[in-house]
């Protein structure tokens, strides 16, 4: 079932294509309300719908709170669809823009007749676009930039978005009685940051029920091809599914070989050889000895077929230890599941025992203190760390000193009607000279701080360098947070030599983030596996602005799984006391 996140963007898009339709203002805002009325909600939707609850929310009537539940319950709506369909995906496309939402379009359209990206590039470059009223030079090339960027980059969709559509697919495909085992393949399930398409893979002793099963789904506007063993549609928002479906027997070589990556098979094949095997999608077969009758795939090598049960027993089959999807990328795994140097034991989220870098009311977080406590202890959490943003974010509500004291306050009454432990932190903001914005006599008085850019993140390499190791040579405890400063698909990461920051890190106090905003996943398991080698600690966050945003800490697990992050390295691992004491800024 879709979350809130997920049905507040589908209210958004119904509001923007009614709008560019002409339709009442006042039909057009209501969907912007009941987008934020869910933003806003501090409980699981699934109990406000079960429990009919949705027309007690600010700005939902009766039509609205159909529309939501029938949204939550199918994940599609006939009226997005229907917009959708009357709609070229170009004008889509243009509302995907950065800062073009439908009342710009409409100018654009009416005054320039934009209809396309190309349409709107080309009144760009011949600078029409900043005549009109409303836009302006800069908005000109910041269009122009956003343009770029799209066509720089293919469409993609962020690991969160393709995981929950996954996930749908695969529920509905094992309510088919035709189904024995159904998993998600491909690049979601190795957790890549984004997703191109989703590759689905279903054991099953009757095939074509099943496509029909699949093909019948919700959702779908294309059928991109129907065979025996293999069916890809397209979904209304472009992404594309491809489904496999192979007897059980198939069931887990076939999940191996689509979860990929290219480069592992490519190397795993090359070791299978030396084993006496060869590995294909149609399964492990010993090497046929000379004038012995081939196996049932197509290299002429081919002998029997190895029964594989599971991919541990693939992997075993091959003289390696199991290695987990999210590390098949060819950066040594099966060298070291050879050599027995695979870390043991990657952290897992029934690891993480506290919440931390979550934003409230006080800064720009949609819940209050209390609300964000009692939620992370309804979670199973021990400790939660309130870390909302510092004076230098104005713009996100940042907090003076005055107001920091009162919030203490605020926590320290909050306490005594919880269980969990409150800490008392701040994201601090790393200034343009590396000095962070907090006086040392605040600082010294906080349980946890958050070191973070958040302005000047044009510098140059040299400059963003030297701001940063001096940040991370400070001598107090801090936590990098989010390192890069990326957005997914939004904005690149700024311009740094990562390995001299995390040098000085490691040669200080200090520990890196694994942020678990979908819009983030910062840093990169390439600089999380260099920290490890420089025995650099790890805290998991969610960077949560929302109660549904704790759920995020799921994205923040699988990042540093794929940098090798194992339990034993992650400090909110620990228990509440050692975790105080470790993080402790302490001058």
């Amino acid at each position: 079932m879709p979350g809130k996140a997920e049905i507040a963007r589908a209210l958004r898009e119904i509001g923007a294509l009614l709008e560019l339709d002409g339709e009442n203002p006042f039909k057009v805002r209501a969907y912007e309300n009941g987008a934020r009325a869910l933003e806003a909600l501090q409980e699981e939707l699934s109990a406000v719908v079960a429990q009919g609850r949705l027309e007690e929310l600010p700005g939902i009537g009766k039509a609205l709170a159909e529309k939501i539940a029938e949204l939550h319950a199918t994940g599609t709506l006939p009226l997005l669809e229907r917009l959708r369909a009357a709609h070229p995906p170009s004008v889509l496309e243009l509302l995907e823009l950065p800062d073009l939402g439908p009342k710009k379009l409409l100018a654009l359209q009416a005054a320039l007749g934009v209809q396309s990206l190309a349409d709107l590039e080309s009144a760009c470059a011949a600078g029409r676009v900043r005549e009109l009223k409303g836009f302006g030079e800069k908005s000109e090339l910041k269009i122009l930039e956003a343009i770029r960027r799209r066509r720089e980059r293919p469409r993609r969709f962020l690991l969160s978005e393709a995981t929950a559509i996954g996930d749908r697919i695969v529920a509905h495909l094992r309510a088919s009685p035709a189904a024995i085992q159904c998993e998600l393949a491909g690049s979601t399930r190795r957790g890549r940051e984004t997703v191109g398409d989703l590759d689905v893979v279903a054991a099953s002793e009757d095939p074509a029920t099943l496509s029909a099963h699949f093909l019948a789904m919700p959702g779908v506007v294309e059928t991109l091809g129907h065979g025996e063993t293999k069916t890809s549609v397209r979904l209304a928002n472009g992404l594309q599914i491809d489904l496999r479906i192979v007897p059980p027997a198939d069931f887990a070589t076939l999940l191996h070989h689509l979860t990929g990556s290219k480069a592992h098979h490519v190397k795993l094949r090359a070791l299978a050889r030396e084993q006496g095997f060869t590995l294909s999608e149609w399964g492990l077969f010993q090497l046929r000895e000379e004038g012995a009758p081939s196996g049932e795939g197509t290299d002429p090598l081919q002998g029997p077929k190895v029964l594989v049960r599971s991919e541990a027993e693939l992997y075993r089959a091959l003289g390696l230890a199991p290695i987990p999807p999210e590390l098949r990328e060819d950066e040594g795994e099966l060298e070291a599941a050879r050599d027995g140097t695979l870390p043991a034991e990657l952290v897992r989220r029934e690891d993480v025992r506290g919440m931390v870098h979550c934003h409230t009311t006080w800064s720009d977080g949609h819940a209050t203190v209390e609300a964000m406590a009692r939620a992370a202890e309804a979670a199973g959490f021990e400790y939660l760390a309130l870390t909302d943003h510092s004076g230098t974010a104005g713009y996100a509500g940042g907090l003076d000193a005055e107001r920091l004291r009162r919030q203490w306050d605020e926590i320290d009454a909050v306490q005594e009607r919880v269980g969990i432990r409150i800490l008392k932190g701040t994201e601090a903001d790393i200034l343009e000279d590396g000095a962070l914005d907090w006086p040392d006599a605040i600082l010294e008085r906080l349980d946890v701080v958050i070191a973070s850019i958040h302005s000047r993140m044009k510098m140059g390499e040299d400059e963003m360098t030297r701001r940063l190791v001096r940040a991370m040579s400070l001598p107090i405890f801090k936590i990098l947070g989010h390192a890069s400063g990326r957005l997914l698909g939004e904005r690149d990461a700024y311009a740094v030599r990562m390995d001299e920051v995390l040098d000085a890190l490691a040669g200080s106090r200090g520990a890196v983030e694994v942020n678990g905003d979908p819009h983030r996943l910062d840093m990169e398991p390439r600089w999380l596996r260099f920290a490890r080698a420089r025995k650099i600690p790890f805290v998991l966050t969610t960077d949560a602005h929302s109660l549904e945003a704790m759920g995020q800490l799921r994205w923040a697990v699988i990042t540093a799984r794929r940098g090798w992050v194992t339990k034993g390295e992650v400090l909110n691992a620990l228990p509440a006391e050692e975790f105080a004491r470790r993080v402790r800024p302490a001058l």
